[in-house]
Formats: structure tokens, sequence, C-alpha cells
């Protein structure tokens, strides 16, 4: 018996050895082929495949949270990986030309890029979202209240059978918007009777977590149904008054000028204390609904770097109270500096500050410097407006990182072009350290060292420097750009 046991683990190590993907189905994580990719890909309803290449860095970033999403998505989701550098007919095949690549994948074709988050949570999310159909049939009262009972919203369709031509551009809405909402549908118009619907339409549910009396909870839909028309309804209705704003939506809600409140909020374990110091902000929002403001809640341990680094608050901040703090969607930044007050009445009067322009915008800076005799001056965002937006001069700016290689190579250079133009009195070679100072609007500063020139007369419109990096070019390009003629310092002559 023990040698017909011993027999057969050396025939299955032998087959896993000579198949891989075969071996890989032991992991959470399928490993593909070009020799059976279609062949295991066609198996499964819902699939995210990973593109990748042993040598890439974010690849193995990202590899840890790929494998707990894989984990927690097991039986609902699969997730696949590819080596693209052993298998390029695939990768080529999917038109894969950077790594990590990630895509969905429907019973075996290739439905949509994945555009998700990539974290582990992140990734689970995301993919539950995407796993069974576009929409939901519902086909009782008792599917519809289930259905709705969610961590999220959910938007349903309600038709009068299953031929309606209505109940077909529905489910196409549906799978454009999946990614982001929850949709189901039903049939039979009185399933939905009990929330007044007598005649095909949509209804929105928000989440019961944030149940309040300052809003339905429930938004019915009843005009003409398209695509673009339920879009426009889901985005005008889908956050209500005062939205819980998370990682993942924090992008769609700072579209718009955003007030957020940061507390110890958790919605998964204590939904009363949540809404506590939610409906205080609501009750104080419901003055401001057409003033332009959104409003939303957040946990403050969520966006704990984000606050420190955005607007200097750290985790002493606030204590057991909200701090509040105003994100326009040009950028500006407002904290409340007054203690929040549970009659709400601290942030009334920070918004009635706020609408009539008597609130002094936060600026992350670091100090002015007390001497900048040196050739290249030093800027800091208290600073920016008063030097670079100075409309006499034409300001050429590096903006750096203290700890950026490319930055200290390129000092040297820079301070000969300064010392070389010390004498012009109507140029200013300056430089800034973008990671401890906000970065005026205006300039996209995406790496280090990003160069830009504010020329007289165009200091809305500055010029992105993308050229060499020796003294010749900079003078060449400064002569281009220049509102003037350039004066070298020394001996030389104007130029």
């Amino acid at each position: 018996m023990v040698k017909v046991v011993r027999l057969l683990l050396a025939i299955v190590l032998a087959l896993m050895s000579r198949f891989p993907a075969a071996a890989s189905l032991r992991r959470d994580v399928l490993e593909l082929g070009d020799a059976d990719f279609d062949y295991l890909a066609t198996e499964h309803e819902t699939m995210l495949v990973k593109f990748y290449a042993p040598w890439c860095g974010h690849c193995k970033k990202l590899a840890p949270e790929f494998e707990k999403a894989a984990t927690r998505l097991k039986g609902t989701v699969q997730l696949a990986k590819v080596d693209c550098t052993a298998n390029a007919d695939t990768c080529g095949r999917f038109g894969v030309t950077g790594y990590p690549t990630l895509k969905i994948f429907r019973n075996g074709k290739d439905s949509a890029p994945y555009d998700g988050p990539r974290t582990a949570d992140g990734i689970y999310y995301y993919m539950k979202k995407q796993s069974g159909p576009d929409s939901v049939h519902l086909k009782t009262k008792e599917d519809l209240q289930i259905f709705v009972n969610n961590y999220d919203a959910s938007i349903i369709g309600v038709f009068s059978g299953p031929d309606s031509s209505r109940l077909a551009e529905f489910l196409k809405a549906a799978g454009l918007l999946r990614e982001q909402f929850r949709f189901a549908h039903i049939t039979d118009l009185k399933i939905a009777e009990e929330h007044s619907v007598d005649s095909e339409s949509v209804l929105l549910f928000r989440p019961p977590r944030l149940a309040s009396s300052f809003e339905n909870s429930v938004v019915v839909f009843k005009d003409y149904l398209t695509i673009s028309s339920l879009r426009r309804f889901i985005r005008d209705h889908i956050y209500g008054l005062c939205p819980h704003m998370t990682m993942e939506n924090r992008d769609r809600l700072r579209v718009r000028d955003l007030l957020t409140a940061y507390y110890d909020l958790d919605y998964h374990h204590n939904i009363r204390g949540s809404n506590y110091w939610r409906n205080r902000v609501m009750k104080v929002a419901s003055k401001f609904t057409d003033r332009g403001l959104m409003f939303s809640v957040a946990n403050k341990n969520d966006f704990l770097a984000e606050l420190e680094d955005d607007f200097g608050l750290g985790t002493s901040d606030g204590g057991e109270l909200p701090f509040v703090t105003i994100r326009t969607k040009l950028g500006y930044k407002y904290i409340m500096r007054e203690e929040f007050t549970r009659d709400g009445r601290s942030l009334e009067r920070f918004l009635e500050d706020y609408f009539a322009g008597r609130l002094k915008r936060y600026i992350k800076s670091e100090p002015i410097p007390e001497k900048n005799s040196a050739s290249v001056k030093v800027i800091v965002a208290e600073s920016f407006d008063d030097i670079i937006n100075n409309p006499d001069k034409d300001v050429l700016i590096q903006f750096y990182s203290p700890s950026c290689p490319h930055c200290k190579k390129l000092e040297p250079v820079y301070r000969e072009l300064a010392d070389t133009l010390y004498s012009d009195p109507n140029i200013v070679i300056a430089k800034m350290n973008a990671v401890d100072n906000d970065i005026p609007l205006g300039y996209d500063v995406q790496g280090y060292p990003t160069i830009y020139f504010a020329p007289v007369g165009k200091k809305s419109d500055p010029i992105q420097y993308q050229g060499a990096r020796e003294l010749k070019d900079f003078l060449k390009f400064l002569k281009r750009e220049a509102s003037h003629n350039l004066v070298f310092s020394g001996n030389r002559d104007e130029l």
C-alpha cells in the first residue's frame, strides 16, 4: 500500500513539473501561460489578470497585495497572473506594453482594463462589484429588501415586464457603470409599490447606515431613460447631503469644493457613533445647500498622512472632536481653527466666514528666509506670489526634492546659470523645495527636478522647460523666451 501511495505521489509531482499551471492551481493566484491561457480563462465568469515581468519593481510591490486580495476573493472572482518574459504571445495578443498591466476578463474575453486601487482592500472591493451580472434581477419584495440593505448605495430599475424597452437601456447603463455602483432591476411594478411607484422608474437607495432625517433615503427618477440621463441622475443624487468620503471615492468628490469633517468614524462597527457628528454636520449643511459647497465626513485615521502633508494637522489635533477642512476644486485650503461645538455653531461661523471671504487660506510653507542674497533665490510657498508673480521680472524656477539625486547633479549648473545672470536686474533664477511647500496652481510637478519659466506678461501661463540641463542650453532657452535682452555678469556684454 505504501509503495502505491509513493508511486501516485511521484506521478503527481511529475505532472506538476511538466505543467506549471496545474501546480499553480494550488494557490489563490492562478499562473497562466501561452499554452493554457484561453482554456483556463474561459472557465471563469470574471477573472482579474496581472501581466507582469519578474524584474519590474512596481510588480514586486503589487505582488503581496494581489495575493491577499486573491485569498479574500476566492470563490467569487479568480485572480491570475502571466509572466510576460516567458509568455510573449499572450501578452502581445492583449496589447500589454508596460508592467504591471491589469485586465478584467469575462468568460475568457478581454472585457475592460482594471483602473481601480492597487491595495488588497481596494482590489477586493473593486472586484467584488465586478462579480456576477451587471444588474441583479430581483423577483420578490424580500429580494429587494435584502439587496438595498447594503453598505453601499443601490440603483434599482423598476419595469413593467422583461420586454420593456427601458429595461434594455437600463442594462446598458449598468454594464458601463457597474464599476462604481450597484445595480438591480425588477420586472413587476408591485414589488416596488411600498415606495409609491406605479410606473416604470429608477429608484436610488442611499446606504441604510447613512439614513438621516435631513434627506430622503430613496430618490425616484421618472424622466426619459437614457444612459446619459441616468448617469446624470446618479451623479447628482448618489452622495446626498453629506457622503462618507473614503480613499476610493475621494477623487470623485473633490471635483467640487468640499468640506470634510474628520473624526473616529467607523461604519463597520459603530454606525450610531459615526452618525453622531455627521448629523451635526448635516444640520448646518442644510442651511448652505445652494452655495456651491459639498459636505462630507471621513475617518481621520484613513487620511492621517494626507492631513499632515496638506494641512499640517497631526494625530493630536482635534482630540475626540472632529477637525474640519475645506479644499476647493482649484486647490485652495482652509482649516476650521475653532473647536467643533456640539450645537454646530462653530461650524456655522466657519462657513459664514468662508462665504464672506474672511478666511485666510492655509498654505504649507517653509519659513521665508531671513537672508536671500545668493545668486539662486530660495522661494517658499509664502513668498511665491511676491517673487514669481512680480510683474516686472522674468523668473526661472526649479522645483526640487532635497533627496533627489538628479536635483543634486543639476545644482552646480543651475548655480553657474544664476551667477552668469546675477547682474541682470530683470531676471530671477530661483528654486523651491516642492516637498515642504505647496505647489501653486498652473505648475504641474510630477517629478524632480521640474523647471518652469514665468516671463513678464505671461505669469498665468508659465512655460515648462524641457531641454537639456547644461549652461548653454539654459541660456539658449532664456534668450529665446525672455521678455528682454539678457545681461551677463562680469565683463560680458548685453545680449
